[in-house]
């Protein structure tokens, strides 16, 4: 018997988004999902409140709608941010804690509350995730989950969307471990141990250059496609997302591990797309970062190994962000991975930033003893957003408080009130001294 094709829905929205959203929905049949398990859980994208770097709230809301008039009895919205922040702020100044109340919507912020375990087979060992993580890993016969994701490439996995999008699912203090030349497998066995019900991606305004991207640079990094991307295959969705960028699964790690692990269909040939022809998309969009960077900031990197998706690409991300946004200063220098060239390292003068355990374990105390440990701000664990972060802000001479467009009181009063709910997310040192 002939497998069945997966569908995914490739849809303009530019003329009626809510009724897009519905209409794509309602071509996968999702009321009936919801009829029949009416406890929702609908996960976003909102690693941070930066501009476009968040699921639109349009989107979101047309969503939510959705499912409430679907018959949804219990409606969650759901996310955990990326390190360096936490997700009851985000929530507050993205504006998604205004549109819970509006649609009726339970706001869970997945870094605060009890957490439970969850084994990865593939990887071969334990994760932490919120118990609402759990319920619906458990209950996925009575439960309806909803993945929602903005439509972005990813200067680490080249594309993140609806697998992807999971990583947020993990809680901070276990996103460290593998997030190296190993990021793409652990991203496909998350997948596989949690798929959602339907998946509808963000394409309002896609984000290319990377998935963060600072406000400097939006005319660079920002693509008006003005559609929506749908789905119950997850990993088909994705497929044909990569597509719309320009790139084959086999240039996307974590979609090529998903497909070896059997997660679904990732073949253009095998999945029926309904809607706009993928033959509108004709250009290959960069994932890498652009190219606008401190020149007086010099980075030394291992010639024996210096992981993209560990610590190079986010502390790049991070360092043209301070440097573009919040005008942070230059004069120092950034050693990365491991195998260096000694006579760099020696010639090293002023302040340091050592970012990650390879680097750390080569030249780390060697730094600190000759240049003092003032000057030398390092990070130990693959991809430490939260230490990086705190490291660059310091050298920048950039004030974390100043970072989040509210009042600093009304940020430290989120704070109080995540870790009263035991919140815990990672963020960075708010007073340097």
């Amino acid at each position: 018997m002939a497998q069945e094709r997966a569908v995914v829905s490739l849809v303009d929205a530019k003329r009626d988004l809510p009724g897009t959203v519905a209409s794509v929905m309602d071509e996968h049949s999702v009321a009936e999902t919801i009829r029949s398990k009416p406890e929702v859980y609908v996960k976003i994208n909102a690693i941070d409140f930066k501009p476009y770097c968040y699921t639109s709230l349009e989107v979101t809301g047309a969503v939510l709608d959705y499912c409430r008039k679907a018959g949804a009895r219990k409606l969650f919205l759901m996310e955990n941010s990326t390190q360096s922040n936490f997700t009851r702020l985000v929530f507050h100044v993205a504006g998604f804690d205004k549109l819970a109340k509006e649609s009726k919507a339970v706001p869970l912020y997945l870094d605060e509350g009890r957490q439970s375990v969850v084994n990865l087979p593939h990887m071969g060992y334990d994760i932490h995730v919120s118990e609402h993580v759990k319920r619906i890993i458990d209950q996925r016969d009575s439960v309806t989950y909803v993945d929602v994701p903005r439509l972005k490439t990813h200067s680490m996995t080249v594309l993140t969307c609806g697998i992807k999008n999971q990583y947020g699912l993990v809680m901070h203090h276990d996103r460290s471990r593998d997030h190296n030349w190993r990021l793409h497998r652990k991203i496909a066995d998350i997948y596989s141990v949690v798929q959602p019900d339907f998946t509808l991606i963000d394409g309002t305004v896609a984000t290319i250059n990377g998935h963060y991207p600072p406000e400097a640079l939006q005319r660079q990094c920002l693509v008006p496609f003005n559609i929506v991307i749908g789905g119950r295959d997850t990993l088909a969705v994705d497929t044909v997302c990569a597509r719309v960028f320009g790139y084959e699964v086999d240039e996307v790690g974590h979609l090529a591990e998903a497909r070896d692990m059997g997660l679904g269909c990732a073949d253009l040939d095998g999945i029926e797309v309904r809607g706009e022809p993928l033959s509108r998309f004709e250009k290959k969009y960069p994932y890498q970062l652009y190219d606008a960077f401190p020149p007086d900031v010099e980075i030394i990197r291992g010639e024996e190994r210096n992981c993209l998706e560990g610590c190079d690409a986010n502390t790049l991300a991070l360092l043209q962000m301070l440097y573009l946004d919040f005008d942070g200063k230059g004069g120092f220098s950034i050693v990365m991975g491991k195998g260096f060239d000694r006579q760099k390292i020696d010639a090293l003068q002023g302040k340091v930033l050592v970012a990650g355990p390879c680097a750390y374990d080569e030249v780390g105390e060697t730094l600190i003893r000759r240049l003092g440990k003032r000057n030398v701000a390092f990070t130990r664990e693959c991809n430490d957003l939260a230490g990086t972060t705190g490291g660059l802000t310091r050298l920048m001479k950039v004030n974390a408080l100043k970072m989040v467009p509210i009042n600093p009181l009304k940020s430290l009063q989120l704070l109080a009130q995540a870790k009263l709910h035991r919140s815990t997310a990672r963020i960075p040192p708010l007073v340097h001294f």
